[in-house]
C-alpha cells in the first residue's frame, strides 16, 4: 500500500464542509495536492482537466487531496469532492482558469469552489 504525506499550503479556505472521495488516478502523471482534474468518461479515471482534451476530462470535476505519483502506473487516492480552495494555490491544466474552474464546478451542482483571496 502506498504511503502519503500531508503537507498543509493552506489550499483549503473558508468553513466549507471538506468532503473526500477514493478515486483512480490514470497512469503517467505525477500531480501534487491541489490539482485539478476531471474524468475519463470511458474508463472512470481521473487526469489533470484541460481544455484541448476531448475525452470527458476536459471538464473540472475534483480537486486532488494529496501528492499522487501515478508515473508507473494507476493509483487510488483522495480529491475533494467539496471544499472551497485558494485559486493561487490551485493547479490548473491548460486553457483553464480560475474562473472557468469555478464555472464548471457551479454548472455541475458541485460543493466546490474557488476563491480569489486578497
Amino acid at each position: 500500500m502506498a504511503e502519503a504525506t500531508f503537507s498543509p499550503n493552506d489550499l483549503l479556505v473558508s468553513d466549507v464542509p471538506v468532503i473526500t472521495r477514493n478515486i483512480t488516478l490514470i497512469s503517467g502523471q505525477n500531480l501534487k495536492r491541489g490539482a485539478v482534474i476531471g474524468n475519463i468518461t470511458a474508463s472512470d479515471k481521473y487526469t489533470l482537466s484541460a481544455t484541448a482534451s476531448a475525452d470527458g476530462s476536459q471538464t473540472p470535476d475534483l480537486v486532488l487531496a494529496i501528492d499522487c505519483d501515478a508515473s508507473a502506473g494507476d493509483v487510488v487516492t483522495a480529491a475533494y469532492a467539496s471544499g472551497a480552495f485558494d485559486s493561487t494555490k490551485l493547479i490548473i491544466g491548460a486553457g483553464h482558469t480560475p474562473a472557468t474552474v469555478e464555472a464548471a464546478f457551479r454548472k455541475k451542482s458541485a460543493p466546490l469552489y474557488v476563491r480569489v483571496l486578497k
